[in-house]
């Protein structure tokens, strides 16, 4: 099995452009950080207390999430309702910086991340996969752009949903999403040694799922 694992920073286009690539290529693509999202969104729906251990384990406990893959894409599943669309929100995006952040939380979804890794050639996508989750993954890629374009990016996205944001206070999560996933204390945001950086701030998510494609051919001699 071939695992290829994406890092970078929250709007750099990790889930488009490896979904694009795993289209493409004919992997599974998997999109870790929805896991983090679903968990946050449980959290907010219960009104958990996510910095108490008691009601955390609770709420780990109670919160069953799934990955299923329909017609070939990715949907998630909390306690059997499909919540793909409701995870993905400013709301929930916060929620999910902030329980990514809990050691425990880490640990309970790293198994089934993993288990897929062992299972597919695959493509995932995170903050930490490279250097923690698929440490010995074939191919290391590391998305980024520039701040102010990733908030571009991110305020599109919001619109698309019906969802107004302004442009000071998304590049203002943006910054903030970028200081909480790079300084904590587990599993920081950051390149692996070994991982190619690739800069999409002037490329099309077309250009930049070609790059990407590019490398994992070069590092794995897979044909298209």
């Amino acid at each position: 099995m071939i695992s290829v694992a994406i890092d970078g920073p929250a709007g750099a286009g990790k889930s488009t452009i490896a979904r694009m690539a795993a289209q493409k290529l004919n992997f599974i693509y998997v999109d870790t950080g929805a896991l983090y999202r679903t968990l946050g969104l449980a959290g907010r729906l219960g009104r958990v207390d996510i910095h108490n251990p008691q009601a955390l384990e609770t709420l780990l406990k109670n919160s069953t999430v799934e990955l299923k893959f329909i017609n070939g894409e990715q949907r998630v599943f909390l306690n059997g309702e499909d919540v793909s669309e409701k995870i993905r929100t400013a709301e929930i995006g916060a929620a999910a910086s902030e329980i990514s952040a809990i050691p425990r939380v880490r640990e309970h979804l790293l198994g089934m991340q993993r288990d897929i890794a062992e299972k597919n050639n695959i493509i995932m996508d995170g903050r930490d996969i490279g250097t923690v989750v698929l440490p010995n993954a074939e191919v290391k890629i590391f998305l980024t752009a520039s701040a102010e374009c990733r908030a571009r990016r991110r305020q599109l996205d919001f619109e698309k949903k019906g969802e107004k944001v302004d442009f000071a206070e998304v590049l203002s999560m943006i910054e903030k999403r970028d200081y909480q996933d790079s300084h904590r204390e587990i599993a920081p945001l950051k390149p692996a040694a070994d991982s190619v950086l690739v800069d999409t701030s002037e490329l099309t998510l077309e250009q930049s799922a070609e790059k990407v494609m590019e490398i994992i051919v070069d590092k794995t001699g897979i044909e298209i």
